[in-house]
């Protein structure tokens, strides 16, 4: 491990307030045969200027263009036999980067997915940090996963340039990371989770920001699986429970309709929202032991981030069907 050359690559718009404290955090870093580079997607802050205070780092500017294209810009750039991606709002952990190489001593393995940590108090971003941990405790009973989030992911750069790097026909952050995961799971190369290799960051604290952004990933997500019909079933990180409730919600509709029309049914209705309620309990259940405020708010906010995921997986069907 401590003979391979790694390159860390971040993408930044408009990142002045975090960008600072992502490269400090570099700086610090236990393994020190890397390089930085930041790509600078077009911001109107002073997001150039910060990152140039660091010496070492390597910074290179294009026109607004998305994630996708800031970080396969990156990683042309990159001189490493791996790449690293994260983000400009993470703060690394001292041995992130340490960690999130020591996997490929084992040559057999292409990629590397961390683990993402939060020191913030806000209630929205609690739920989201326990929202995203019951998540890890689904991969890490997986040898091997075929999902890998770009704000803690490592590749072989081989293996990053024989895939053709993301795809840049995502215009956002909005499953760029999962459609290239999954391409690489499908070409038969290994990935792992390791849980040791921790980077902090900044959730969202606002909660109609969070259902905006549950819904624009939901929105996304189904051109992933126009490509990967066979995750559409099943992932080794997506809960099987969101896509119940999912089809629980879409059961409303005619739900209401036949309340309307035989008002002697209407019992049909209540039970619908009934289950869609219980599928929430395995959550707050499981988040009660963590964080006590967190569990008693879950049901409402499942609720309503199911409704944004289902919305955002009608609107997202209907622009596939309609080909844009």
């Amino acid at each position: 491990m401590q003979g391979l050359k790694a390159s860390v690559v971040i993408p930044a718009f408009n990142a002045e307030k975090t960008i600072g404290k992502c490269l400090e955090s570099m700086e610090k870093q236990s393994f020190r045969n890397f390089e930085v580079i930041v790509v600078d997607d077009g911001s109107k802050d002073k997001t150039p200027e910060i990152v140039k205070r660091f010496s070492k780092v390597k910074l290179f500017r294009q026109k607004n263009a998305g994630p996708a294209v800031a970080r396969n810009k990156g990683a042309k750039e990159a001189k490493g036999e791996i790449i690293i991606f994260t983000d400009s709002d993470c703060v690394a952990d001292r041995k992130w980067l340490e960690e999130m190489l020591n996997p490929f001593s084992e040559k057999n393995v292409a990629g590397v997915q961390g683990m993402y940590k939060s020191k913030q108090k806000e209630i929205i971003a609690r739920f989201i940090q326990l929202e995203i941990e019951q998540r890890y405790a689904k991969m890490i009973k997986h040898e091997f996963i075929d999902f890998i989030g770009t704000y803690s992911a490592a590749y072989r750069k081989s293996v990053f340039e024989e895939m053709k790097g993301f795809d840049t026909r995502f215009p956002i952050a909005s499953g760029e990371d999962t459609d290239f995961s999954f391409r690489v799971s499908r070409a038969g190369y290994k990935m792992v989770f390791n849980k040791k290799a921790i980077i902090f960051h900044t959730h969202p604290t606002g909660f109609f920001k969070y259902l905006r952004i549950k819904f624009f990933r939901a929105y996304w997500r189904t051109k992933v699986y126009k490509r990967h019909k066979n995750k559409m079933v099943k992932d080794s990180y997506t809960s099987q429970m969101i896509k119940v409730q999912a089809g629980l919600f879409y059961l409303l509709v005619p739900a209401i309709i036949v309340t309307v029309i035989w008002p002697e049914f209407s019992f049909l209705l209540g039970l619908n929202v009934l289950l869609l309620f219980l599928t929430g309990f395995p959550f707050t259940f499981w988040a009660f032991s963590k964080d006590k405020a967190v569990a008693i708010v879950s049901p409402f906010v499942i609720l309503l981030r199911t409704a944004m995921f289902a919305f955002g997986l009608a609107a997202g069907t209907l622009r596939e069907a309609l080909g844009k």
